[in-house]
Parts: C-alpha cells; sequence; structure tokens
C-alpha cells in the first residue's frame, strides 16, 4: 500500500482548488449574503436553501442535516470516496505532483479504486476519438454525417469508434498499467475464453460523464447488420457508473441549466447532440433507462426550484414515447419546477427534426409545449368514449386519482377543473370534490385510494348506469325515480296498450331507457316488429317479445310488466302522450348536456369545424326540448 500523503501537499490541493468551483460542479449557488453562496443541500431532500459555502474560509455547512467540512470533505461525501482518493483526484485536476511520506511517490497501480477506474476511462475515451478516424471507422463517420453531425460536432461531445477486433483497447490498457480485475470491474472489458477482451466492438461511442465532467461510462451503437447486440449498448452496473445517477450531457448543459432554470430531457445522445447544436444547450438525457428519482434530484440542485424552473421532456409520438411520458408523470411530483412535455411533429426526436427542418425547428420544439399532467390527463382520457355517461364515469374514475396525487391544493383544484372540461362534465364541483375525496384517503391511508370497484359504483351512482346490454346491470331499479317510474310506465303501456303509444314509441332508442332493464326490454320489444305489430294480435306478438328475451331474467321483466297494472285509472292517449313526452324529453336533456360538455371539450382544444357543428347540434336539441314542453305529444 502506499504511504500517507505529504502534509504540505494536501494543504496545497486545498488552497489550489477554490470550494466554491468544486461544490458548483454538482449544483447551483447563488449570493447569500456576507461573501456566502448559497444552493439546495445534495446530501438530503429540502424544499429551500439551507447549504451554505464559505469561499473565503473553504468550508461548507448545510443548516438542514448538519453536514459540513472542507473541499475534502464535500468531495468524499458527495462521491463516495476515500480521503486518499480525494485528493488524487483534485490533486490530478490542479496538476499538483502528490508525494507520500512512505514509500514516495505513489504508482498508478496504487492509487485508490475509483480513481483508477475512473483514469482507464479517461484513457478509453481518447483511445475510441482516436480510432474514429481510421478507415475501419468510415462506417461510423458515415452514420454521424448522415445524421447532421460533422467532425466538429463529434469532437465537441467526445465520439469515437470501437475497432472490431477482440481486444484492441484492453491490450492498449494493460499497457498503461491496468490490471484484468481493473479492466473488468471497471466494465470497459469483459472475461472471454482466454481471458478479458473488450466489451465495445465495431460501435459507435459516446462517453458518459458524471457531473463534474468525469468520464464514467460509454453507450456504444451499433453499426453492422452482422453485429447480434442490442441497438445500444451501455456500460453495466460499476463502482463509479450507475445509470440511474447519471444523465448524458450534464456535464455540458449544468452551468446553462443552472442560469436558466430550464432543463430540457430527451431521448438519446443524438438527440442532446442535436439540441445543443441549435441552440438548445440546457439538453440532457438518461442512459438507457428511465428517468426517475435520483436523476430529478440531480436536477432540482441544478434549478434550485425556485419558482420560475422548467423541466420540459421531448418524447417520440409514438406509443412508446408516449409511455416514456407517463413514467415520467408518475415523478413529477417530486420536482418543485413545472413540468412540461413537447412532442415533435411526424412523430420525429430531436435529431430527426434538425435533419428534416433544421436547428431552428429544433429550438420551436420546446417552446410551444404543454404541462405534463395536461398530457398524461388527456392520455387517460383518450382511451374513453366520452359521449356516454359510462365513458365519461370510467375515465373520471381513472384520471381523478392521477390529480389527487397533486401536492399542492391549490394545483390540484386547479387541475381538477380542467379535467371536468376535458370530461365535458359540467358540475365542476363534484370533479374538484371527487379529487379532494380520493387525496383525503390516500392521505388517510398510507396513499392508497378506495378500490376500483368503489369509485365505478359511485360514478355510475353520479352519472348514469352503464350502455344498455341484453342482461339487466347498472343501479337497483326504484320507482322513487321519476325517470325509471315514467320509462316502467311507458313499456307497460307498450306492452299492454300499444295502441296508446303507437306509432311514436317505436321511433325510441333503447338509449333513451336509462335503466338499463328497461333498455333491453324495449330492444325486445324492437325485435318483436315493434309496438305497432301488437295492435292486431296483442298475444302472438307479446309471445314474439319473449322469445327475443336473451334470458330468463330479461323474460321475467317483459313478463312482469306485461301484467303488472298501469298506474293510471283512466288509461287513454292524453297519459299515453305524457309518458312520451317525459320520456323522450328526459332523454333530450341528457343529450343537451352531453352535448354541451362536447362544447366545452372542443372549446379546449380549438378545432372550429367540429366547433360549429357542435353548436349546431345544440340549437337543434335546444329547440326540440322547447317544442315538448310548450306543445307536448305534438311535438314528438
Amino acid at each position: 500500500m502506499a504511504g500517507r500523503i505529504n502534509d504540505e501537499d494536501v494543504k496545497a490541493v486545498r488552497d489550489a482548488v477554490p470550494i466554491d468551483a468544486v461544490v458548483s460542479d454538482y449544483l447551483q449557488l447563488r449570493n447569500a449574503g456576507g461573501g456566502n453562496l448559497k444552493g439546495l443541500c445534495p446530501f438530503h431532500d429540502e424544499k429551500s436553501p439551507s447549504f451554505q459555502v464559505s469561499p473565503s474560509k473553504g468550508l461548507f455547512h448545510c443548516f438542514g442535516c448538519q453536514e459540513g467540512g472542507d473541499t475534502i470533505a464535500f468531495v468524499m461525501k458527495i462521491d463516495h470516496l476515500t480521503f486518499s482518493e480525494t485528493v488524487e483526484r483534485l490533486a490530478a485536476q490542479a496538476g499538483i505532483t502528490l508525494r507520500y511520506e512512505e514509500g514516495g511517490y505513489n504508482p498508478s497501480n496504487q492509487r485508490g479504486e475509483r480513481i483508477r477506474l475512473v483514469e482507464a476511462h479517461k484513457i478509453a475515451a481518447q483511445f475510441y476519438i482516436e480510432q474514429l478516424e481510421s478507415p475501419e471507422a468510415e462506417i461510423g463517420r458515415k452514420f454521424l454525417a448522415e445524421r447532421g453531425f460533422d467532425q466538429a460536432a463529434a469532437a465537441h461531445f467526445g465520439v469515437g469508434y470501437s475497432p472490431a477486433g477482440w481486444d484492441h483497447l484492453t491490450r492498449f490498457l494493460r499497457g498503461k498499467g491496468f490490471t484484468d480485475k481493473e479492466l473488468t470491474l471497471s466494465g470497459i472489458s469483459q472475461e472471454g475464453r482466454r481471458g478479458p477482451i473488450d466489451r465495445f466492438r465495431g460501435r459507435l461511442m459516446w462517453p458518459i460523464r458524471d457531473i463534474s465532467g468525469e468520464v464514467v461510462g460509454f453507450g456504444a451503437r451499433k453499426l453492422r447488420d452482422d453485429d447480434n447486440g442490442p441497438k445500444y449498448l451501455n456500460t453495466p452496473e460499476t463502482p463509479i457508473y450507475k445509470k440511474g445517477q447519471v444523465l448524458y450531457g450534464v456535464d455540458l448543459a449544468k452551468k446553462e441549466i443552472a442560469k436558466t432554470s430550464r432543463a430540457v430531457v430527451v431521448e438519446g445522445y443524438t438527440d442532446v447532440m442535436a439540441c445543443h447544436l441549435a441552440g438548445v444547450t440546457t439538453a440532457i438525457a438518461t442512459c438507457g433507462t428511465a428517468f426517475g428519482g435520483d436523476h430529478i434530484k440531480i436536477l432540482r440542485r441544478l434549478l434550485m426550484d425556485n419558482g420560475s424552473a422548467r423541466v420540459i421532456f421531448t418524447f417520440d409520438g409514438d406509443a412508446a414515447g408516449q409511455k416514456a411520458a407517463l413514467r415520467a408523470f408518475e415523478d413529477d411530483q417530486k420536482f418543485a419546477a413545472e413540468t412540461y412535455i413537447a412532442i415533435a411533429p411526424e412523430g420525429m426526436d430531436p435529431c430527426e427534426l434538425r435533419l428534416a427542418k433544421g436547428d431552428g425547428a429544433v429550438a420551436d420544439l420546446v417552446e410551444p409545449r404543454t404541462p405534463l399532467f395536461e398530457f398524461a390527463l388527456r392520455q387517460i382520457v383518450a382511451r374513453y368514449d366520452l359521449e356516454t355517461p359510462a365513458g365519461r364515469a370510467a375515465a373520471l374514475d381513472e384520471a381523478a386519482p392521477v390529480v389527487a396525487r397533486i401536492k399542492n391544493s391549490g394545483a390540484q383544484h386547479e387541475v381538477a377543473v380542467q379535467l371536468a372540461g376535458m370530461l365535458g362534465i359540467l358540475d365542476t364541483q363534484f370533479v374538484v370534490k371527487r379529487v379532494a375525496q380520493l387525496a383525503r384517503w390516500a392521505r388517510d391511508r398510507g396513499g392508497r385510494g378506495p378500490a376500483p370497484q368503489q369509485q365505478r359504483t359511485h360514478q355510475a351512482q353520479q352519472y348514469g348506469p352503464s350502455a344498455p346490454s341484453s342482461a339487466p346491470s347498472g343501479p337497483a331499479l326504484t320507482l322513487r325515480s321519476p325517470a325509471h317510474r315514467t320509462e316502467r310506465e311507458l313499456l307497460k303501456l307498450a306492452l299492454q296498450r300499444p295502441e296508446l303509444v303507437s306509432p311514436a314509441f317505436d321511433a325510441y332508442g333503447a338509449d333513451e331507457f336509462t335503466a338499463p332493464p328497461y333498455a333491453a326490454v324495449r330492444q325486445c320489444v324492437e325485435e318483436a316488429g315493434g309496438a305497432e305489430a301488437g295492435i292486431p294480435e296483442p298475444q302472438t306478438y307479446l309471445a314474439r317479445v319473449l322469445d327475443a328475451a336473451p334470458d330468463d331474467t330479461v323474460r321475467a321483466m317483459v313478463t312482469e310488466l306485461a301484467v303488472e297494472a298501469i298506474l293510471r285509472k283512466t288509461v287513454d292517449e292524453i297519459y299515453a302522450g305524457q309518458q312520451l313526452v317525459e320520456v323522450r324529453l328526459r332523454a333530450v336533456d341528457r343529450r343537451v348536456r352531453d352535448v354541451q360538455g362536447s362544447l366545452a371539450r372542443l372549446s379546449a382544444q380549438g378545432d372550429s369545424a367540429q366547433l360549429t357543428a357542435v353548436q349546431n347540434e345544440l340549437w337543434v336539441l335546444q329547440q326540440y326540448g322547447r317544442a315538448l314542453r310548450e306543445r307536448g305529444a305534438d311535438a314528438l
């Protein structure tokens, strides 16, 4: 083992590397007054900055978690290094040659593990860059050129090429003094039949750097058809590379992210390149994994969670991209920043967009953006038929718990109001109360809301039963309901006194009966030839209605309605007309509410042509409803 680092050299390292410069590699610092700086603590989650740095004293302290110390202590803590490893890293940055009290100069193969692995990656990255100029790498240069990246762009991002042979890099690093154990531990090499071989062969290489700018891994893109590996191959998990804790491009983007309080999250290495070259220099990407909690912590420290902070996700417009956006929304509440999504036209990613339409199109992509919560809700709502009560209820069932997760009560209320508009539910307060109820349930039950079936039942009671089916379903029938009572009377008339309701009854659809059992009976009457067919042959007509029943339950309902006494002693055309008008008028009123809901949705979407058509339908319905109220059965 190497001896202790000379005390004078340790002091020289402390003096040569300003603490504010080191800390700024990991989080955004702002003026705290008195010559101090402040930021969000990287060692615990906090909403307001309690982490302070004193450049003049070379110290940091967090008043929240009580962590503190000098430059060396900060790096040891944040990167999980030993004292010697930290001093060696900082000395390398400052160009200081260290002396060791026992054994003199520390040879390279005795340095700390992290230092050694980072050094191997640094050398490997330069090796790949040089290989990009080789004749073999023509395929890689062509790949870059076809995507609009010239030699300068490749150099800016450190893009390289891994030779197609088995162990070119492995032998090169051995010659630099690295052991086989170090090479396999780093992920640069892997075990072959006769010892370590190169992990990456015949691929275009992107160096993956941590926030301080050190290369900790690689992303490799397949170039040849005979390569049986995945399209993108990343460094495996190693002591220095944790894919869930690394953001590609963050070393280049961090200063602009901190300066503008804006970050743009894209999906791939070439997308980051395209954005930066187009002037969107806050672009970053995950490295072969979903955007998660550790990524959020990195961004929060850079954005410092001020009120104007923005995080914009750009995903492909295809199903996979939409799924990725919804996954991102799962962690939305971990941000204090506002989150948005921007989807390029025609399903293009930023790289394709730049190639097709130029730098300006990429810059424009992140401007007209949609709040992430709105995108997530629209994706949910789009799966349902909002023209039916059952569809709206089901959409509300799925969307309301999403809104209930919003922690800020004011924002939660505002989004609930928007959700009501998306669904076309005019009773906005019902949606707001429903969301608030779910939020309370989640708090009271440790984050668990009501069971899905409980939610569906509740919604069905509020917004009506499901669409008619052959078997009765939905809320229990009750004669206390005026609608159910009138529908029942009309069906009894259609079965017992068809001459009083014909031919108007036969123009009624099953959807005009709100109770599914009654809708099923109405369907049976239609299949039996309609009520008008029952005037000349009542017995044969009833037999046909019974034959049309799909099961014993509906058949029993037909029998019940055919024999039950009609509520009115004097059963005449006037009474029959009243039942016809009441059932039709309720159906018209329901349709008016549906169309008003559609208008609310279309107004939000800005579709003028469709809006005009729906407005015309609403006017016709309102006129018909007025006629029914004023003229009764004469208006049927």
